[in-house]
């Protein structure tokens, strides 16, 4: 989530505030086999997040890519668990990631580029 959210090394509160509602969101609207993953996520990501965001901040080249290694890490763990569940929830977690980073984009910015335009317009 801070990894997505800080893309252009700061956090907004949109970004922050979409991070913490796709967390929400996702224990209602996730595969049934990530439901328990994403209830017991969402226990305590408000805190997490925090933590994660303090531990990182300011979020230059260094702290991101200290935070990827950690993820790095995560991934590797993933990698052991059942196949069927790491690949859900790693696609899950992608398409997750992939909400955060666009939180930022307003209808308004739709208007005034309707069409992709590469290094203007999310990807």
């Amino acid at each position: 989530s801070v990894l997505a959210a800080s893309g252009d090394h700061e956090i907004s509160k949109s970004e922050k505030a979409e991070a913490v509602k796709m967390a929400h969101l996702k224990t209602y609207t996730a595969k049934p086999l990530l439901i328990s993953y994403y209830k017991e996520v969402e226990t305590d990501f408000v805190k997490h997040f925090q933590e994660t965001v303090k531990k990182y901040f300011p979020f230059d080249e260094l702290k991101r890519e200290a935070l990827k290694k950690e993820i790095s890490i995560a991934n590797n763990i993933l990698k052991k668990l059942d196949p069927e569940f790491s690949k859900t929830l790693h696609q899950s977690l992608s398409e997750y990631a992939e909400n955060v980073k666009k939180s930022e984009w307003n209808i308004l910015d739709s208007f005034i580029f309707p069409i992709a335009i590469k290094g203007l317009t999310p990807s």
